[in-house]
């Protein structure tokens, strides 16, 4: 059975579109799977002809439709033919393209959904004043509340590091108020399962320590051992396979090296600065605990060099592949198949 794969193009001021179509050129011979872009028709048809990607743009009619890619603006008119960078215009078509996608993947006229970039900023300049990325956007339209951020990346020797977030765009001085030994439990059961979702042998799942060297026993912190370890204990008596809290500096040294599967990361940039280390270029965002599967590239609108045929495809091209293959597995087990 084809599947069909939804890519909301995101911020059109930034390298949302110019990725996709790239990362579509490049993806599109390895299977039959139909894309569905969702964004602003003008602009994607006019960026494939100066961009020489030669996609076969189709416009939407429906799942019966013939052909591979098509385009629907879910919009009520075509946007401006200029935008500046970061404008509101711009911004809020790109939020009415994410509403899009989910919706229609809720209804399971998708299989997936990925994401392009936007940008927070010109969100909440927009009026959106209470978007805070969208992961959360997401999980609130559709009414998840156990979701988890994990992002994959990979080495060029093909060396994989899996890390879940229990807190994402919080203040890191607000880290620790944050935390509780249900989100960090949480997180440790969504890692745990993304492992068997992506096929893996063994979900054998590390947890980082919040404070330098897990706590040092409770004299650099006492979160270690009043919400972590409790946490990781209860995991452990649920039958996962996990252990921690485990000093952060070395532990990603033990992920990298293959002596676990995921992680699980306190905070943002406690997990993301070692993944975007080994893999800046492969990075993909996959939103756990959705009802349907959403996977997005791992980098931002570059307003500066959008436009400019400069952008490297290479992380939405991962994406794409981590939707088609959490699809194809879902679609085997006869999970939410499009119907």
């Amino acid at each position: 059975m084809t599947g069909w794969i939804g890519i909301a193009l995101g911020d059109m001021t930034g390298i949302g579109p110019e990725v996709a179509l790239k990362a579509l050129a490049a993806e599109m011979p390895a299977d039959d799977t139909r894309y569905l872009l969702l964004g602003d028709e003008a602009h994607v048809r006019r960026l494939n002809e100066e961009m020489r990607v030669g996609l076969p743009l189709q416009p939407y009619g429906g799942p019966g439709d013939s052909g591979r890619v098509f385009i629907h603006p879910a919009l009520a008119g075509p946007l401006p033919s200029t935008l500046s960078p970061g404008s509101p215009t711009a911004a809020r078509a790109a939020l009415d393209w994410l509403t899009d996608g989910a919706q229609r993947c809720l209804r399971r006229e998708l299989d997936a959904l990925v994401t392009a970039p936007v940008n927070k900023e010109a969100i909440i300049r927009a009026g959106e004043k209470s978007f805070v990325g969208q992961t959360e956007f997401l999980s609130q339209l559709a009414g998840a509340e156990r979701t988890a951020m994990m992002l994959l990346g990979e080495d060029g020797r093909h060396r994989r590091l899996r890390v879940a977030l229990v807190t994402t765009h919080v203040p890191l001085k607000r880290v620790a108020e944050t935390l509780s030994g249900q989100r960090i439990g949480l997180t440790i059961e969504l890692a745990a399962r993304a492992c068997h979702d992506l096929g893996l042998s063994r979900a054998r799942v590390a947890v980082c320590g919040l404070n330098p060297h897990a706590g040092e026993g409770g004299q650099l912190g006492t979160e270690e051992q009043d919400l972590i370890a409790p946490a990781v204990t209860a995991a452990r008596k649920r039958g996962l396979d996990v252990v921690g809290p485990l000093a952060a500096d070395t532990l990603f040294y033990h992920a990298y090296r293959g002596d676990y599967d995921a992680v699980v990361a306190m905070y943002h940039d406690q997990g993301l600065a070692p993944l975007k280390m080994i893999g800046f270029e492969t990075g993909v965002n996959w939103t756990l605990g959705l009802p349907f599967i959403r996977t997005s590239p791992d980098h931002g609108t570059a307003y500066d060099i959008a436009g400019k045929g400069k952008a490297n495809p290479s992380s939405m091209r991962a994406a794409l592949r981590l939707a088609k293959q959490l699809s194809r597995a879902r679609r085997g087990t006869g999970l939410n198949p499009v119907s």
